[in-house]
């Protein structure tokens, strides 16, 4: 029997005959028994399809008229073909309890087996291995013996594994610069990459918010859509939360993509989650919140059109984080903020979008390049103090508007620091070594009684007395910055920074 014969008899079986499905050899949810009322548990009729369309290497289309409730049981419906949501609706509704709110709702995943690769070492920035697997691969290499990242703050830990993402072509060659050396690597996680792209197109989910209480510590909620298929699209997928109260518990990304490559999150829609509070690993009060988009061990993150609301809103989380990537772009969008926690190398780029409150933030190695953008953070760009507030590299900016503070009283820093030299993060920490800007306009118009100027950098030490290169884990200070054309709304030409030694040492070039 063919693949057409096969889908009709199944939908027979299920109770019914979906005349379109079986016709063009799409799956419905409805050939497995989704009701689509918005009442009924359509989440084992939704497995039931993507299993079946997975086995016949079928694409998936719900009713666009239909409203499917995802129930509070513990499944995961896993998606390796086309699926297409339109303008279906669907219901997650946290408020009652659920079976495992950890459970991925939805995985899109390979069908392709995990490769065997031997690596036993690695040198950073390395090109090549002598290593020559049947297909393009997304690794994964781990040194457990090694700890990087030592977070410094309120929510201290003593670090993570090493490791490194990257693409490993059929003729050794790598894509993804590696970030550190490896004269051990303990793990090796190699998967065979797609050719053909994987497209998940549409779909309105709302999530009614959960109601969970601890006042101490994070119970991350997942109830969401995980990526770990390398080659994936998704357009137009749209999120929204409602239902949040006084208490609940966050979000680790209603789209998580994880430990895959290429993968593009394209005019799609999502909300800001309120922020709420608990006692982190020092015993003081710390915030948390939810993410709607989260990217760990990436190769090639791109977001396009993605949009949201309320990106001003300083009582709602920022709306993304990262962690451990390689090469991130985001073009065209409106958030209230784009963040890479513990990491990003190669390019970073933020092209023609407006960051909201949360704003610009940083760690890592590389080019970051920020152009035609309007951003409203603290900082135009921050690097983040509890990593060091360290990015190896260069830093770009060019036909961009910065309103500091999103326009509240500040005196600004156009370069978030904060390193005291006295913490050990696991690696040396740097400021760019050198800063590019120009056609930069700079609302600064708000400012505190005495303000001469906005500052380049911001102070890294707090005024601390003594020579920095001398501490214990010197922080590498900025080399250059050359300044095309920069306007300030107060008129007021910009200082290099509050700090001294950065007066000192920073070679300020006017072309």
């Amino acid at each position: 029997m063919n693949r057409l014969g096969i889908a009709f008899a199944l939908v027979v079986a299920c109770g019914g005959v979906d005349a379109s499905a079986a016709d063009s050899q799409v799956v419905t949810y409805e050939a497995f028994g989704a009701v689509g009322d918005g009442v009924a548990d359509d989440l084992p009729a939704i497995c039931k399809a993507h299993e079946h369309a997975n086995r016949n290497g079928l694409s998936v289309r719900s009713n666009p008229k239909a409203t499917y409730h995802l129930g509070r049981q513990a499944l995961t419906a896993v998606i390796a073909t086309n699926t297409d949501w339109g303008t279906s609706q669907f219901i997650i509704d946290d408020s009652v309890e659920v079976d495992d709110h950890r459970k991925t709702l939805f995985e899109v995943r390979s069908l392709l087996k995990p490769a065997k690769l031997a690596i036993k070492r690695l040198k950073r920035d390395q090109k090549r291995l002598d290593v020559r697997p049947e297909q393009d691969c997304y690794v994964l290499v781990y040194d457990n013996n090694v700890k990087r990242y030592r977070r410094r703050g309120r929510n201290q830990n003593s670090g993570t594994a090493q490791r490194d993402c990257f693409i490993l072509r059929r003729d050794g060659s790598i894509e993804g610069n590696i970030d550190w050396d490896y004269s051990a690597v303990t793990r090796v996680v190699a998967n065979p990459m797609d050719q053909d792209r994987l497209t998940i197109r549409g779909g309105r989910f709302t999530t009614i918010a959960n109601q969970m209480r601890q006042d101490v510590g994070y119970n991350y909620w997942s109830r969401n859509i995980k990526i770990l298929r390398s080659n994936t699209q998704v357009v137009g997928l749209e999120h929204r939360i409602k239902g949040e109260g006084e208490f609940g518990h966050p979000y680790s990304g209603f789209i998580s993509v994880s430990e895959c490559a290429n993968v593009t999150l394209r005019d799609c829609f999502a909300t800001g989650h309120k922020t709420y509070k608990t006692i982190g690993s020092t015993g003081q009060p710390v915030s948390m919140g939810s993410y709607d988009y989260t990217a760990n061990s990436v190769v090639n993150f791109l977001m396009v059109g993605c949009r949201m609301d309320d990106i001003l809103d300083r009582s709602l989380w920022g709306v993304i984080g990262t962690n451990f990537c390689k090469n991130i772009r985001l073009k065209d969008c409106v958030l209230s903020r784009m963040d890479t926690h513990m990491g990003v190398s190669g390019r970073y780029e933020i092209l023609g979008c407006t960051l909201g409150h949360a704003g610009l933030n940083a760690i890592g190695r590389g080019r970051l390049v920020v152009e035609d953008s309007t951003l409203h953070g603290r900082s135009l760009v921050n690097l983040r103090s509890d990593y060091g507030s360290t990015w190896e590299g260069e830093v770009v900016i060019n036909r961009c508007r910065w309103i500091p503070a999103a326009g509240s009283r500040t005196w600004p820093a156009l370069l978030g620091v904060s390193n005291d030299g006295t913490h050990d993060f696991g690696y040396p920490c740097f400021m760019p070594k050198s800063i590019a800007i120009d056609r930069l306009l700079v609302d600064d118009s708000v400012v505190p009684s005495g303000y001469q100027g906005m500052y380049l950098l911001a102070d890294p030490d707090g005024n601390k007395q003594g020579d920095p290169a001398k501490r214990p884990f010197p922080y590498r200070l900025t080399e250059t910055i050359r300044i095309g054309t920069l306007k300030t709304a107060s008129g007021k030409p910009p200082q290099v920074s509050a700090d001294p030694w950065l007066r000192k040492s920073v070679s300020v070039i006017n072309k």
